[in-house]
């Protein structure tokens, strides 16, 4: 697979991160760009059309006009990658980085991310010592988030919609199923799952030790066949 570094699409004169034009804020008044612009702000690589709509669940052909429009505002920018030899270049999208902040984008965490999530593996660092430094940081955010009276269930989906993880859930009796319905840290947790999805049952385990009233009974991550969730046994 080769990419065609010079094949970038125009696009409008970039503004004053901080002060976003008028064209901007009507470009993502509409609730189907948002969506489609949270959805790159979160990843950490460039997304096709096609990546998009699945996602979203939406057809291509109803994303691709919301892209052009925001590359038209400055928000995105486009680059075609060839594949093989026939067939049309596909379009990768991204945050442009001139776009004014919305205070969604992370421009540099992902590399950062990579780059300590290699330091950590080649230091022999285990998944059991990556869940107790997301425990250390879990109690920290539980006190962070937490008020007097709320229950620690639902502290704990705070947490996961605040990450981003889009949390679905079930009750039943004393147990509370919350699956993922998306992860952000995906691209990370796929190149090293022992590591990146013992960090974030850490961080779990971490809010529900600090509140109590609660116990993390199981948790699926990407090496179980099932989706990624956690049950809690509330007590």
């Amino acid at each position: 697979m080769t990419a065609d570094r010079g094949a970038r699409a125009p696009r409008a004169a970039p503004t004053t991160r901080g002060e976003p034009r008028l064209d901007i804020l009507k470009a993502l008044g509409d609730n189907t760009r948002y969506a489609i612009y949270l959805e790159l702000a979160r990843a950490a690589a460039p997304r096709s059309t096609a990546d998009i709509a699945t996602t979203l669940d939406l057809h291509a052909n109803t994303v691709r006009p919301h892209l052009e429009r925001m590359r038209e505002v400055g928000l995105l920018e486009v680059r075609s990658e060839v594949r093989g030899v026939v067939g049309r270049p596909q379009h990768l999208y991204s945050i442009a980085a001139d776009a004014p902040s919305l205070g969604l984008e992370p421009p540099l965490f992902p590399l950062l991310a990579r780059m300590l999530l290699k330091l950590a593996a080649e230091a022999g660092i285990d998944g059991d010592l990556a869940a107790d430094a997301g425990r250390a940081e879990g109690r920290i955010d539980a006190n962070r988030r937490h008020c007097t009276g709320v229950p620690c269930v639902d502290t704990v989906m705070d947490q996961l919609e605040s990450f981003g993880f889009d949390p679905a859930r079930v009750d039943g009796g004393t147990l509370t199923t919350i699956a993922f319905g998306h992860c952000p840290f995906r691209e990370l947790a796929e190149a090293n799952p022992d590591l990146v999805c013992n960090l974030h049952r850490g961080l779990i385990e971490g809010v529900v030790d600090e509140l109590g009233g609660a116990s993390v009974e199981d948790f699926h991550d990407l090496s179980s066949r099932e989706p990624c969730l956690v049950e809690l046994e509330t007590r």
